[in-house]
């Protein structure tokens, strides 16, 4: 299989549109335009009978002491965990691209609505769920994609994996509210072919460049 998109290169920057944040020069970060990038995949296998794409960022700091302190940085050392942007399920064989901001245009403060999506796919929550539970303003399940928005004062470039996935199943065995770890272990055993483009993003002005 392979995965390409119109909105940003393998191994380059994502542009700022499709992000949750951007750089603002007097408060650090302001809000993204939030659109999801346009993405298509090819050469499924046969006995393929669903997709699923999942977003995620390897480069999430496991402790928040630091994250956006003033006169702090969130050192490049420290030991890193996932954080998922875009869980989708249950794409039916009939979609083999996904078009810019058909899933997301904005930031939606407490999250946008699901699991039901377009083309009868759902979409699970993603982790701004757990980053913002404790918001007065923002707290919700955050359903879909919310794109980059990784400290300011991370030492460090993330990195933004997008990952389709051929299944043998048409749809996952999953009710409710479901986030990307669940969907990873419902996978297991179906999957025929995978295939990743990797995109990278900043916030701070010291590794812009």
């Amino acid at each position: 299989m392979k995965l390409t998109s119109t909105s940003f290169a393998d191994g380059q920057r994502i542009p700022g549109e499709f992000a949750f944040c951007t750089p603002d020069p007097a408060h650090h970060v302001c809000l993204g335009r939030n659109r999801n990038p346009q993405l298509a995949w090819q050469d499924a296998p046969a006995g393929s009978r669903s997709f699923v794409i999942l977003c995620h960022d390897p480069d999430v700091p496991s402790r928040g002491d630091d994250v956006n302190q003033e006169g702090r940085s969130v050192p490049a050392s420290l030991p890193r965990v996932d954080f998922f942007h875009w869980v989708l399920i249950d794409l039916p064989l009939t979609v083999n691209a996904i078009g810019e901001g058909e899933f997301s245009r904005e930031v939606t403060p407490r999250g946008k609505p699901g699991p039901q999506a377009a083309h009868g796919a759902r979409q699970g929550i993603n982790n701004y769920t757990d980053w913002f539970a404790g918001d007065h303003d923002m707290n919700g399940d955050y359903y879909g994609y919310d794109g980059p928005c990784p400290p300011w004062n991370d030492e460090i470039v993330h990195r933004y994996v997008f990952t389709v996935y051929a299944l043998a199943i048409e749809k996952l065995p999953l009710e409710g509210r479901f986030g990307g770890a669940e969907v990873r272990a419902a996978m297991q055993g179906q999957i025929l072919a995978q295939a990743s483009l990797t995109g990278t993003y900043t916030l701070n002005p010291a590794l812009a460049g």
